[in-house]
């Protein structure tokens, strides 16, 4: 090995080191505390689930009978009852929305995002998704499953509705 060749050897694993801790920071792992429907928090890091738009927590749905339910709260706690605990591993996708990182995120190789819309309880958002959970709403729709079981507006609908300044209940269908 020449002078120079060996000169260049810590050069090249210092650059090697670097990447690798980029890389790292771009992935998040371990047990998460449910926020709401469709946001997470990891080691103190808000993770905004990429793609989705989950009921809010005051949000109001109709089930099959019309009878009102808390349907944010509901997919919270069915988000919640779903990780059970388990470790959550996410890659950070370097949006960022109201100071929380957007990720897609998984736990036991389940995407998270995907189960929530296919068990109804979170919509596909085109608008960011460009369609990607449009399959596995599609599913919830035609089963019946979570919100589909009767009638809701979509969240997006009912944050703009409530930044009108109306009532929860005049924002529910």
């Amino acid at each position: 090995m020449t002078l120079r060749n060996f000169t260049l050897a810590p050069l090249l694993v210092l650059a090697a080191c670097l990447c690798a801790s980029t890389a790292f920071a771009d992935n998040l792992s371990g047990q998460a505390s449910i926020i709401d429907g469709d946001t997470l928090e990891i080691h103190g890091t808000r993770v905004r689930l990429w793609g989705i738009d989950a009921p809010e927590s005051d949000q109001l749905c109709r089930n099959e009978d019309s009878t009102q339910y808390r349907c944010g709260q509901k997919a919270a706690n069915d988000l919640d009852a779903m990780i059970a605990r388990g470790p959550v591993s996410c890659v950070d996708l370097d949006e960022r929305s109201y100071n929380r990182t957007v990720a897609v995120c998984t736990v036991a190789g389940t995407d998270i995002a995907d189960w929530l819309v296919r068990n109804g309880h979170a919509l596909d958002w085109p608008k960011y998704s460009r369609g990607a959970y449009a399959d596995a709403q599609a599913e919830a729709k035609r089963e019946g499953r979570g919100i589909w079981q009767g009638s809701f507006v979509e969240p997006w609908a009912y944050r703009a509705c409530r930044r009108e300044g109306s009532t929860i209940a005049s924002c529910v269908d």
